[in-house]
């Protein structure tokens, strides 16, 4: 079939076709290193308002101050009820898991006051995490530091 058609059109559709398989190698690359996350809850108030919109750089934590989201554990239990998927998750279904936009107010190797209780170090692979409205927030308060495997990322744009 190709031999019926002239050099100019075989060279459009063969650029066509490249340009196609391009674009969808690109959409595929941007979905495992970004993913959009709604804010549903109050604990990072005035920062972020139910509602809101991020998007989240799988697989990077960011320096003390940055804001990244987290898997949300059982309140009850104080842990997990899925193995960890690793930090940024890249093969996990984000739908299918509870995630918390939360504060890095410390890394392995910092000192954090519990609320009763002695100084502790922030052990290595965990990090203390804080949500801006401490009334409202399930944190580091009451969790302890979170494992850093179950960070998906950390939040670099608001829409």
């Amino acid at each position: 079939m190709l031999k019926d058609l002239d050099d100019a059109t075989v060279t459009v559709a063969l650029s066509v076709s490249a340009a196609v398989v391009g674009t969808a190698a690109l959409l595929w690359g941007l979905r495992r290193s970004f993913v959009v996350v709604t804010v549903t809850g109050l604990s990072m108030r005035p920062a972020y308002e139910p509602g809101d919109r991020v998007i989240v750089r799988r697989g990077r934590v960011p320096a003390k101050g940055g804001e990244v989201v987290v898997e949300m554990p059982s309140i009850e239990d104080r842990a997990w009820p899925s193995p960890a998927a690793g930090l940024g998750a890249p093969g996990v279904d984000v739908a299918r898991r509870r995630w918390l936009i939360k504060r890095v107010a410390g890394t392995p190797g910092d000192v954090w006051s519990p609320p009763s209780g002695e100084p502790v170090e922030v052990p290595p692979g965990h990090l203390f995490l804080l949500g801006d409205n401490a009334r409202l927030s399930f944190d580091s308060r009451q969790m302890g530091p979170f494992e850093a495997d179950r960070v998906l990322g950390s939040v670099c744009h608001r829409l």
